[in-house]
């Protein structure tokens, strides 16, 4: 009899076991650069909080907004992670199967302005008559970017000679070559051009510009819809992640998450991280909430981009982020 309850047990446990290994969900991440300025959703796969939720992550970068998007909506990608300007964009066009923001990453502007020249004592307007090598029109890197030269009296078409027909992925190397007295540029980007001697970091667009989401996690509606339990999981990954980096030194973020930039010195993540840390870059929650959503139309619309304004809890789900919060 006894083995008899052995054998039975051993058979129960079987069927447990491959319940167990399917409950693991693969979710497919399209982010749209690659850079430390995402820390929080690093650490979140590199400290096992995707993994602790039943979660299998499978990150692309797609470089650029509109190839990120593009992947989204052709079922290439069931998350992107890319600025929600994009979600206003689709909705404008009449999408049926409309993109929904439902969790935010970064909440200023991530890029710094770098001068190929060393200038001491930078002042807005000594950009006036300089070659500005600016990013894609219509993203946020450029709408930010716009925005914050307007704000020093600068008016980017007349008082520049503005270039932005330059694809995001080689923005960095038209400034290695030659083109521009100045740039706008992400880090790593712009702390390895200082470190290189091609180029020096005199402003922060993030630290002029203010909240606003500037990246965020999308889905469609109907992925959202059809895989709640699983967006949920995402969702308290990346806030458990984000607590974590607000709690941790930015030496401590750049060695969790520096198997992600295997070419990049650990040294130089923790100067980025810190950097980013300092000037709030990093949302401590998910939550995108209402002011940030309209401070995001107003740049948009002071920079001739907003096809139309879009009600907050029209393209924003702050259900799935404030349900993660509150346990």
């Amino acid at each position: 009899m006894r083995l008899v309850t052995i054998f039975l047990t051993f058979l129960l446990i079987i069927p447990l076991v491959a319940c167990n290994k399917e409950e693991v969900h693969t979710l497919r991440v399209a982010e749209v650069t690659h850079s430390i300025f995402y820390a929080p959703q690093y650490v979140a796969i590199s400290e096992g909080f995707f993994e602790d939720e039943g979660l299998n992550i499978e990150l692309k970068t797609t470089w650029g907004g509109d190839k990120t998007m593009t992947a989204l909506l052709s079922d290439g990608a069931d998350i992107a992670l890319v600025g929600s300007e994009t979600t206003i964009y689709v909705y404008a066009q009449g999408s049926n199967d409309p993109v929904i923001n439902f969790a935010q990453l970064t909440q200023t502007d991530g890029t710094f302005l770098v001068s190929r020249e060393k200038v001491e004592n930078f002042q807005w307007d000594q950009l006036k008559g300089s070659t500005f090598l600016g990013q894609r029109k219509g993203g946020m890197p450029q709408m930010v970017g716009e925005y914050v030269l307007k704000k020093h009296g600068i008016d980017p078409q007349k008082d520049l000679n503005l270039i932005q027909n330059i694809d995001f992925a080689n923005i960095a190397n038209a400034f290695a070559s030659g083109t521009g007295d100045y740039v706008q540029l992400f880090e790593p980007t712009a702390s390895i051009f200082e470190q290189e001697g091609k180029g020096h970091i005199i402003a922060s667009f993030g630290t002029e510009s203010g909240h606003v989401p500037y990246t965020t996690f999308m889905a469609k509606q109907s992925f959202i819809n059809d895989n709640s339990a699983a967006i949920e999981k995402f969702t308290r990954a990346i806030y458990k992640a984000q607590k974590w980096v607000e709690s941790h030194s930015a030496a401590e973020i750049a060695k969790s998450i520096q198997s992600q930039f295997p070419d990049t010195s650990l040294e130089l993540i923790e100067t980025v991280v810190e950097r980013y840390k300092s000037q709030g870059s990093y949302a401590t929650d998910p939550i995108l909430d209402e002011k940030e959503w309209e401070n995001l139309q107003n740049i948009m619309d002071e920079s001739g981009e907003l096809p139309k304004r879009v009600d907050h809890q029209v393209l924003v789900n702050t259900d799935i982020a404030e349900k993660v919060i509150s346990k």
